[in-house]
């Protein structure tokens, strides 16, 4: 993907130039910031395809960079993580992140999850779907997801995966399936398949609906939505 712009923000200097070394040998152009306050203004001003992002960072550190990524687009974004913080790995999860790789991380492996998701970008970059089962709805042109009329604010990922379940609704999809309709990607950790299944549901039962099946030793199926109460999920 000779044409993509791979911004890298990460504060250490060896593991800030591997990766733009990576990404560059891979035939992209890399952009590189040191700070997340840079790493900010260099997203601005670049408006890159991807973001490679380091949570430790000095000035503004990731969570906040990616909140503000996350405050007018859905570009993917993967995180760069120690190896043993399962938890803020989770919590980038949840926070809009795309996907992560542990440090020290195979160089293979961050350039074939960077394909992975501009692989899944661009598939679905013009998409115009629109999914309605009555009060659920989602307008794919518009990235909009309304329950009986209100809407509901879902994350790149969650909503990727619930057009992917609306899609194939009443049918079960399995783990893999999702993997490679929500995420682009069949390598990627199935245990993410789950914990979004989860965050999805619970926004959608605080909505009012519980519409996700899950089919034991199978996977997950959409079912026709009905207004249930909150919280019986």
């Amino acid at each position: 993907m000779p044409d993509a712009t791979i911004l890298v923000i990460e504060d250490d200097p060896d593991i800030r130039g591997l990766v733009v070394a990576l990404v560059e040998r891979a035939g992209m152009q890399a952009r590189e910031a040191a700070d997340g306050r840079a790493g900010v203004r260099a997203f601005f001003e670049e408006r890159p395809d991807l973001v490679v992002l380091d949570l430790g960072l000095p000035e503004l550190d990731g969570w906040q960079v990616l909140d503000r990524i996350r405050d007018l687009s859905d570009v993917p974004v993967v995180l760069l993580t120690a190896e043993g913080e399962q938890m803020k790995k989770v919590q980038g999860l949840e926070g809009g992140a795309d996907d992560y790789v542990t440090k020290p991380f195979g160089r293979e492996e961050l350039v074939a999850r960077i394909h992975a998701l501009l692989r899944r970008r661009r598939r679905d970059g013009g998409e115009g779907e629109v999914f309605d089962d009555g009060v659920v709805t989602v307008d794919g042109a518009r990235r909009r997801v309304t329950v009986g009329g209100r809407e509901l604010e879902l994350t790149p990922t969650e909503f990727r995966l619930l057009v992917a379940l609306m899609r194939n609704r009443n049918q079960v999809m399995s783990q893999l399936q999702l993997l490679e309709e929500a995420w682009g990607n069949t390598d990627a950790d199935p245990k993410q398949v789950r914990l979004y299944v989860s965050y999805l549901r619970r926004k959608l039962n605080e909505a009012g609906v519980d519409p996700i099946e899950t089919v034991r030793g199978f996977g997950y199926r959409y079912r026709i939505a009905h207004p249930s109460r909150p919280g019986t999920a």
